[in-house]
């Protein structure tokens, strides 16, 4: 007798499905007609042309996108940033027409913000040209309803280099509040004049066996002031999508920050992952995006690996581009309840209700110390604050007013939330203690 899959069967099915048909081939190209000069064929990174061997170059990146958006009319590159060593900071669009989707959904692809994380780096890259070049249906479809957005090499300098940090030695993934560094400054005003429905920020970790060693871990904003709608899609995405579709490519997963017992799969300690509003998946939630960290390993899980230097780097590759299947997969199957969730959070802060909250996380309540149970209207800043940290302000989109001596700061905006944490003398990685007003 046949059995009826249930829901949960069927949704793995679908997707599977739909990722493999939108992002798995890598690029088919239909036969040109008899008697015609053949199409180039679309370009390759430098990883793909070293089967893993070596990681693309900046140089090579360069010339890769350069042929991509030559090759494809859904394509357009452009620098949004310099690094403080000359590097520019790239951010690709690919929509259908190389247009924005209208009243679609955005995706924004945050790679290598450490720039000895280099898998995906690669992903991306190999993630923008499928899309650019692919001729089925459904990734027409899914194009004429999506923008996505690509920031292939987060840190220039860093990834140069092959460090953590940037030219200065600074983790731009600490940067997210106080906007110190080039890189950190053009990620948050991509973020402020592109809005993107989803965040997808791509990592690598060092495992501790045999407690944190999977091929990929992620995890969703923990910051207490997202969103409940936004932190549950997040939750979704992860739990439900991303690492789903690493299992079905052969992926082990797990949350990130989490080790856990080898022998019964309990969580032990928890050694990273908080609410830090300074962190991009924390900062994204905060600005009512649908933020999810992925990390991949980077030690090899088998002897191959161990013994075959390039194979382990194809795994990483490999693992990071599932993810991003289950990232495709949940904007196609949830587009309306992430615009739903996305444009409650973005009206919600217009309300001005409610405690603001200065630590804790969704796994750690925040103590009393740490609750704002009543805030006040806004904040007043004086001349040489605005002077110091007005460009901030901006680039994370506050809305700021000229008030008596000085500017204002309401809490009634679209961030409500991060206001405090940026100007409240309580906030940890604030930018300035500002004067609450009490009345306005």
């Amino acid at each position: 007798m046949t059995r009826t899959p249930d829901r949960r069967s069927r949704r793995t099915l679908t997707l599977a499905a739909t990722a493999a048909a939108l992002v798995l081939p890598l690029v088919t190209v239909p036969a040109e007609a008899a008697g015609t000069p053949a199409a180039a064929p679309p370009p390759r990174t430098g990883f793909e042309t070293g089967d893993g061997a070596h990681w693309t170059t900046e140089a090579g990146e360069s010339a890769f996108l350069a042929a991509v958006d030559r090759g494809s009319d859904r394509v357009s590159v452009r620098s949004v940033g310099t690094t403080k060593q000359g590097r520019p900071i790239r951010l690709v669009a690919v929509g259908a027409g190389g247009a924005p989707a209208r009243g679609g959904t955005t995706v924004l692809l945050i790679c290598a913000q450490h720039g000895d994380e280099p898998s995906g780096r690669e992903a991306c890259l190999n993630t923008v040209r499928d899309l650019a070049y692919a001729r089925d249906e459904k990734t027409r479809r899914f194009l004429s309803r999506t923008t996505v957005l690509v920031v292939p090499t987060a840190n220039p300098d860093g990834r140069e280099a092959g460090t953590r940090g940037n030219g200065d030695g600074i983790d731009i993934n600490r940067d997210h509040i106080a906007l110190k560094t080039a890189e950190g400054r053009a990620l948050a005003a991509v973020i402020r004049d592109r809005r993107p429905d989803l965040v997808h920020d791509l990592h690598e970790y060092g495992g501790t066996s045999p407690y944190y060693d999977k091929d990929l871990l992620a995890l969703w904003p923990r910051n207490l002031n997202t969103d409940r709608r936004v932190h549950d899609e997040a939750h979704t995405l992860s739990e439900s999508y991303v690492r789903p579709a690493a299992a079905t490519a052969g992926f082990s997963s797990g949350v990130y920050g989490i080790w856990t017992d080898p022998h019964t799969g309990k969580p032990i300690k928890q050694v990273a992952g908080d609410g830090q509003e300074r962190i991009l998946r924390n900062a994204a939630g905060l600005k009512h995006a649908v933020g999810l960290l992925v990390e991949t390993r980077v030690e090899a899980l088998d002897e191959a690996g161990e013994n075959d230097h390039a194979r382990n780097q194809r795994r990483r590759v490999h693992t990071q581009l599932a993810a991003l299947k289950g990232a495709v997969a949940f904007v196609e199957e949830r587009r309306g309840r992430i615009a739903a969730a996305t444009a409650a959070a973005r009206a919600a802060g217009f309300a001005d209700r409610g405690p603001v909250l200065l630590g804790g996380a969704d796994n750690d309540p925040p103590e009393p110390a740490e609750v704002i149970e009543d805030p006040p209207c806004g904040y007043r800043l004086d001349h040489g604050q605005y002077a110091e940290f007005g460009d901030e302000l901006a680039l994370h989109g506050i809305t700021v007013r000229r008030g008596g001596d000085g500017w204002f700061v309401p809490l009634r905006q679209s961030h409500r939330a991060l206001v405090p944490l940026l100007l409240d003398a309580r906030a940890t990685y604030r930018l300035t203690a500002a004067q609450p007003v009490e009345v306005c």
